[in-house]
């Protein structure tokens, strides 16, 4: 009776797990075709190289101005400037955590990192206004802290936990047979990490970083808060910048439903959706290739 209860129980968990899935892939391809219906139908009135290639996002002037190229160099200047500063940070702690902190320390890190992942982004955002822009402004003696430099700051903070998570599971899962032969040849602790651990961990560790991109592309309040939005092409990390997701959270409580400019929004947000899926899509193929 007991084994036939489990049975039951086993195969229940089982199509509600399948169903979840079943319902995650459904609301994702709901919310693609509910931007494109809404975004290409910018695209009948704009170019869509005019859109991607426009210089100038002016879209109260008259006539109005709808070119991204200013808001896709902004999410690249951020993100890329997050990335230089979050990703060797992030793989050497996880480095650290997984390979060389005892056991006591290793434990109270990674709940340290895990609860980084907890804070709201507005938070952080906040934090970043009070603290990192007036720094920012008196260190580098810049007109204004609200710099694509400040957002990379706050966004490399938000993006730490994810690249240190993954990269540390990545890290545990190489075989301890491998750190065995190399220290039996004669290999250093270090020469083993270098040459063996960070190795064969390393496709676990470039989907870490894709994920880690992806969390920073799709960031809004926080880098809203910090860069100064400005719909300007930077000549450098220390000039006010604009994203796209900026663009999308300022102005869409400011358009007439059905309007071009409203459109507009949704278009932009149909450009990131790709640029985001992709990102994600290629550290699924990371983590598959790592799994294997």
């Amino acid at each position: 009776m007991a084994g036939e209860f489990r049975k039951t129980a086993d195969n229940l968990i089982e199509k509600i797990i399948f169903l979840c899935g079943i319902l995650s892939i459904v609301f994702v391809s709901l919310i693609f075709i509910f931007l494109f219906k809404e975004g290409i139908s910018f695209f009948t009135d704009f170019s869509i190289f005019k859109f991607i290639g426009g210089r100038f996002w002016y879209p109260t002037s008259s006539p109005p101005q709808f070119g991204i190229l200013s808001l896709i160099v902004g999410s690249i200047f951020v993100t890329a400037g997050a990335c230089i500063i979050a990703v060797p940070i992030g793989i050497m702690t996880a480095l650290y955590i997984s390979e060389v902190a005892p056991k006591w320390a290793r434990d109270i890190l990674k709940s340290l990192v895990e609860l980084m992942a907890a804070v709201p982004s507005v938070v952080i955002g906040f934090i970043g206004m009070v603290t990192l822009v007036p720094l920012v402004k008196t260190v580098f003696n810049a007109p204004t802290g609200l710099t694509a430099f400040s957002g990379s700051v706050v966004l490399a903070f938000m993006a730490m936990p994810t690249i240190v998570t993954i990269s540390e599971d990545a890290i545990r899962s190489v075989p301890w047979q491998y750190k065995e032969g190399a220290l039996a040849l004669g290999a250093t602790k270090w020469q083993t990490i270098r040459r063996i651990v960070l190795k064969a961990a390393m496709p676990g560790i470039i989907a870490a970083i894709m994920l880690g991109i992806g969390r920073v592309i799709g960031e809004t309040m926080a880098v809203m808060m910090v860069t100064g939005n400005a719909a300007q092409i930077p000549n450098s990390i220390f000039e006010p910048v604009r994203t796209m997701t900026a663009t999308i959270a300022a102005e869409m409580g400011e358009t007439v439903k059905g309007g071009v400019h409203y459109r507009g929004l949704f278009a932009i947000g149909l450009v990131l959706f790709t640029i985001t899926f992709l990102v994600n899509f290629i550290a699924d193929l990371f983590l598959g290739r790592s799994k294997k």
